[in-house]
């Protein structure tokens, strides 16, 4: 009875102390409501329309304007029924789709951002409604703390109080910013698509209302076109789920081909500044940007960038002719800073037919043999050298993905043996998946994104093999920055593009300091270095002198060239300015016969050189790397020991006892293996390996060597540097031996000097019988020549000589000897004895 009173005590205790909680927390909420609601406006207010201050964006000098991000505001307020009835559902799709049905505030939507901003510790998340993204950009400032979310909650409750939903989605729609200046539906529709709001179709409304959530990002004028397109069909399939729009409305705003008017043409180096402007609304949000007044102070040097674009435009007007190439970018960066000195992300921006808006140089292409060096380096730095020796020769190297992975060179042709420096020079396929297998997949990988191409997956079986040629897709920003490092002894240096920002008081707000970071040893990168400024080295396949080539300037540099003439890519650099280019069409369709030589090294030649005169920088020498030389022959372009074996020029075989010593030569071979054989893949210089079968390429290379060298002609190096002939000598053998048969004279047959003897042959054999030579006691009786026999009978005459010394008898007989050579030199001979009277 005892412990049921005092469940019952302890039940009622917790009830009251629920009750005290709660009020309190009511008083707090109201507490706090209240400290903020005091200070703030009235939502009356709403039409008086900020003005806000532009942030201008400047050249490296600060003197040259490049861009004014809002310059005079463009903002035409038309009233609620002229705005059409796609415009107000798809925007209520796209940023509130409980609009009517909330009263300011998404308390579901709140809760889950304070959820994730408490899982993130920051101040992230809004769960903003229209009506709350009205009063932010009206009231407040873009802050993110809990301070200013809780005046937007309270502002945003008064003002549902104070006007009707209508009213607030036409405050919303005549406001907000839909990016270039544009604020309001109205000043965007003319803006986008030079037209009123009223005119506006269903696919246009879709877009339109895909902006406000990220003006710059989704601009129809921006760098994120595909972005763009997929927002506005999620926003049309969300208006026809909810019921806003039928199928086949749906259907026409899908296929709908949008056509927008021409930004404004004020903005100077417009990839660039788009560039520059989306890090800027990373960093402090686009409705800050706004208000902010900033001076920004860029990298840009408008010089570079001026030259650029004209050379950008000339080469890319004849390569549209000459290879169906309808783009071209160009980046240039410093390799000491890694400041952007020179961006150019289409051939012409203003060219939307074409996607020119689009800034190639920051988006995803395959690179090709561009991307070799990175093999290379990772190979150099596991111990191997310029100068180990590997065999460029048709290699199956085993399935990959879905088939068997057999590499072809970009000739056709196979070279080989070869060093790694003359493989990478002349951008030989085979040997450089080769050098990939030893530098590792992986361990490539990291070393690419540890000098800035962090587009790579981390994933090696994403790639497989094939990376080497351009598998990957890598931007050419990111890969021209990573090449800065070979100039640079290994020196990383992350692009910059702001170098300060100022306050509209004139202070600095903020600098963007160069952060240098070492990635790779110095004598790796000179190591690249080398071979990429030696033009001799890869004159063979490129020729000497040519765009590749800079006259009195030193310079490394490297082509790439995608399956089925996509893409073309030049990157190169000196010690001063690093320059990536790429030449193509953005919509992946082929090129015609435009490789990275042709159609992008012209460009990156005149560029260099342009940007070498007007800053007339020193002609710097590479530093040179220190000289390799190992214990192993085969890292320092050598073969090994030589054999030398007896060999049958006529058949090329190994002679045998039945050769002729008349055709038999001495010659010397290597026995010829992979670099498998001689070294352990991850520790070249280490001991050779104990069992190089264990390793899965080892079978399928020393299959590739064999191949070839069984089918290289004399002109190729296998008459140096081969394996020894498979098999022996079959031509000069016991069986292809005339068969020689004396049917006259007999056996002890008597004859008589002076007077003429027939000799009755018969021959079988497999090849013609040349010539028949007669010796009588060893000594030349006589030659028949020319006489081409096969398989049959002959007879000719010969004449005793007179001057014998003495006579025979049975028992004491003289020797006649017959000898038939085959046009092979194969001889077959027979005797008899006879007597001479």
């Amino acid at each position: 009875m005892n412990r049921k009173k005092s469940k019952l005590r302890l039940i009622k205790a917790i009830f009251k102390l629920s009750i005290v909680l709660v009020v309190f927390f009511i008083v707090g909420i109201l507490g706090i409501f209240a400290y903020y609601a005091k200070d703030l406006p009235s939502p009356s207010s709403i039409k008086e329309i900020r003005i806000y201050e532009s942030t201008k964006i400047y050249d490296r000098t600060g003197n040259f304007l490049l861009y004014d991000i809002h310059g005079e505001q463009k903002r035409t307020i038309i009233p609620f029924e002229d705005i059409p009835e796609y415009v107000k559902a798809a925007t209520i799709v796209a940023e509130d789709d409980n609009f009517y049905n909330h009263s300011g505030v998404d308390l579901a939507g709140v809760a889950r951002a304070l959820v994730k901003n408490l899982k993130g510790k920051t101040v992230l998340q809004g769960g903003s409604t229209i009506t709350q993204q009205l009063i932010k950009n009206v009231y407040l400032t873009p802050e993110r703390n809990y301070s200013r979310k809780i005046k937007e909650l309270i502002l945003s409750l008064e003002l549902e109080l104070k006007y009707s939903k209508d009213e607030i989605l036409d405050f919303y729609l005549n406001i907000v910013p839909y990016g270039s200046n544009a604020y309001g539906v109205e000043a965007a529709s003319q803006t986008f698509f030079n037209k009123h709001a009223k005119s506006l179709t269903l696919a246009e409304s879709a877009l339109l209302a895909a902006l406000p959530k990220a003006p710059t990002y989704y601009s129809p004028f921006g760098n994120n076109p595909e972005q763009l397109t997929a927002r506005q069909k999620y926003i049309l399939e969300r208006m026809y789920s909810i019921g806003y729009i039928t199928q086949s409305h749906l259907n026409e705003a899908l296929a709908e081909n949008l056509s927008y008017s021409q930004e404004l043409s004020n903005i100077k180096a417009p990839h660039f500044v788009m560039y520059v402007r989306e890090q800027l609304e990373k960093i402090y949000g686009q409705d800050y940007l706004k208000s902010s007044g900033f001076s920004v102070i860029t990298s840009l040097d408008w010089e570079l960038q001026q030259e650029a674009e004209k050379i950008v435009k000339y080469w890319g007007d004849k390569n549209e002719g000459r290879f169906n190439a309808k783009n071209a970018a160009l980046v240039a960066i410093d390799p000491k800073t890694g400041q952007i000195l020179a961006m150019v992300g289409s051939r012409d921006y203003f060219d939307t037919e074409n996607d020119g808006n689009v800034n190639v140089t920051t988006r995803l292409r395959q690179p090709g043999s561009s991307f070799k060096p990175f093999a290379y380096a990772k190979a150099f730095e596991k111990g191997y050298t310029p100068d180990t020796i590997i065999f460029d020769v048709e290699t199956n190297f085993g399935v990959q993905g879905a088939e068997e992975y057999i590499p072809q060179n970009y000739t056709g042709e196979f070279r080989g043996p070869m060093t790694f420096k003359e493989a990478l020079a002349q951008s030989i396929n085979v040997a450089s998946v080769k050098v990939l297998y030893l530098a590792g997949l992986s361990d490539t990988i990291n070393l690419a994104r540890s000098m800035g191409i962090t587009s790579l997956n981390n994933d090696p079986s994403h790639y497989g093999l094939s990376l080497v040629l351009g598998g990957g897709e890598v931007t050419p920003l990111e890969e021209t920055s990573a090449y800065g490092v070979f100039s640079q002894d290994g020196i990383y240096n992350k692009p910059i593009a702001i170098l300060y920002i100022k306050s509209n008081n004139g202070g600095v707000l903020d600098e963007f300091k160069e952060n240098p970071k070492k990635v790779m040893d110095p004598q790796i990168a000179r190591l690249v270095t080398s071979i990429l400024s030696d033009d001799s080295l890869r004159a063979p396949i490129f020729g000497s002198k040519g765009k590749l080539y800079l006259e009195g300037i030193p310079s490394a540099v490297k082509t790439g060239t995608t399956q089925g003439y996509r893409d073309a890519w030049t990157v190169g650099y000196t010690p001063n300015i690093t320059v990536g280019v790429w030449v193509g069409n953005n919509d992946n369709s082929e090129m015609r016969d435009a490789d990275g030589v042709k159609a992008a090294a012209p460009i990156w030649h005149d560029f260099m050189i342009k940007a070498h005169e007007i800053k007339n920088w020193d002609k710097t020498e590479f530093i040179a790397p220190e000289q390799i030389i190992t214990k192993k022959s085969i890292l320092n372009n050598n073969f090994g020991q030589a054999i030398t074996l007896p060999i049958d020029i006529m058949s090329g075989k190994l002679a045998t006892e039945f050769t002729p010593k008349e055709l038999i030569e001495e010659r010397q071979f290597y026995e010829l293996h992979s670099l498998l054989y001689y070294v352990q893949k991850d520790n070249p210089r280490g001991e050779p390996p104990p069992n190089p079968e264990s390793d899965p390429q080892f079978l399928r290379w020393e299959e590739g060597i064999k191949n070839w060298a069984t089918q290289a002609t004399s002109s190729d190096k296998i008459i140096a540097l081969s394996f020894p002939p498979q098999g022996y000598d079959d031509i000069h053998t016991i069986e292809n031996i005339p068969i020689i048969t004396i049917l006259y004279p007999r056996q002890k047959e008597t004859i008589s000097v002076g007077s003429p003897v027939q000799i009755l042959l018969d021959i079988k054999n497999t090849f013609p019988v040349e010539k028949i030579e007669i010796f009588l006691d060893n000594e030349p009786l006589t030659t028949i020549s020319n006489i081409n026999i096969k398989d049959a009978e002959y007879s000719v005459f010969v004449q005793i000589p007179g001057y014998l010394s003495s006579l025979s008898s049975k028992e004491n007989p003289h020797i006649i000897k017959i000898v038939g050579i085959d046009d092979k030199l194969n001889k077959g001979e027979r005797s008899v004895d006879v007597v001479i009277e």
